[in-house]
């Protein structure tokens, strides 16, 4: 577990604190070791929400079991909104529809607070795999003479997903190797341990940029605005590729409407900032997108429940 306690700016927090909410220090739990994309894009919104709050934010990474360990901690934490969740697409909701068992209820358990933004998932291949486009790596697949490997956050993840649906669409069997978190699976790929790696742009750009993993395509039908000259999977004729990494804050069940709404305001206000925003889209976060109210969030939540459970289904993902 690493922790970090980022430094609040008091005089950026009069208007949160004349309602009373935050007195104390609260904390961020990022369900993921240190280095992926959910660590990246869950610091830079707890710095500045230190800064809105005025309170300092502790961010702690709890990795593991594809994001349940970290989950569980914010369910059963006391529910007065100083104990928040970096949830995400696969972290918090997938990972909640292929696992056999869950510690908490994924819906009745956690209280929405506000969504932040969406990374596509770029799709990218050691430097040893000689593929330049998703159709050169669908005829490297079908070649192998045993199934490549890809690297996933854990079981359960986008990452997992994804490699399982490339599995399907490109017609060939791929082996997966569930990790931790992004950091240590990268570090893989880079070693040449693992073939593929799918993941949001983040923490892959600065080796997709010194060529230490290749970048094939992006997961999705819009291209990526920190890699605008990467073809789409849709544009490669594999429209079916379609994958997004978004984040979202969540509280404790239970936590009072005052501290969830004080919350909303203050993470709305801050992504409205440009030079966070500026940030967030360098490091591939293309879309941040405040949602209008909390209840907003839980109808976006309710909606991907379903849209992914397609997805489990026709790839058949399940974690006894």
């Amino acid at each position: 577990m690493r922790r970090r306690a980022l430094a609040a700016l008091p005089l950026l927090a009069a208007p949160a604190r004349a309602q009373g909410f935050p007195q104390r220090p609260l904390r961020l739990v990022i369900p993921f070791t240190a280095g992926g994309s959910n660590d990246v894009v869950g610091r830079m919104v707890a710095e500045a929400l230190a800064a809105r709050l005025g309170q300092p934010i502790v961010v702690e990474n709890r990795g593991g079991a594809g994001g349940l360990i970290g989950n569980d901690l914010v369910a059963k934490a006391p529910p007065d909104g100083h104990t928040l969740l970096l949830a995400g697409s696969g972290s918090f909701l997938l990972s909640s529809l292929v696992q056999a068992r869950l510690p908490y209820d994924p819906v009745r358990d956690f209280a929405p607070v506000g969504y932040v933004g969406a990374s596509p998932n770029v799709i990218t291949v050691g430097a040893r795999v000689p593929a330049r486009s998703l159709a050169e790596l669908q005829r490297v697949m079908r070649a192998a003479p045993a199934p490549l490997r890809y690297g996933t956050p854990g079981a359960g993840t986008t990452g997992h997903a994804l490699g399982a649906m490339m599995a399907v669409v490109l017609g060939a069997e791929l082996e997966p190797v569930h990790y931790r978190g992004t950091g240590p699976a990268l570090s893989d790929t880079l070693a040449g341990r693992l073939d593929i790696l799918t993941n949001a742009a983040a923490p892959l750009l600065p080796h997709i940029a010194s060529g230490g993993l290749r970048a094939l395509a992006v997961a999705g039908r819009a291209r990526s605005l920190a890699l605008p000259e990467l073809p789409t999977s849709a544009e490669a004729g594999f429209p079916e590729l379609d994958s997004a990494t978004w984040y979202a804050l969540l509280a404790t069940a239970g936590t009072p409407a005052p501290a969830i709404a004080a919350l909303h305001r203050a993470l709305n206000a801050v992504l409205e900032d440009a030079d966070l925003r500026r940030r967030l889209v360098e490091q591939g976060v293309d879309e941040v997108a405040p949602s209008p109210s909390p209840a907003h969030l839980a109808d976006f939540l309710a909606e991907e429940r379903v849209r992914w459970s397609a997805v489990v289904q026709r790839a058949n993902l399940r974690i006894d």
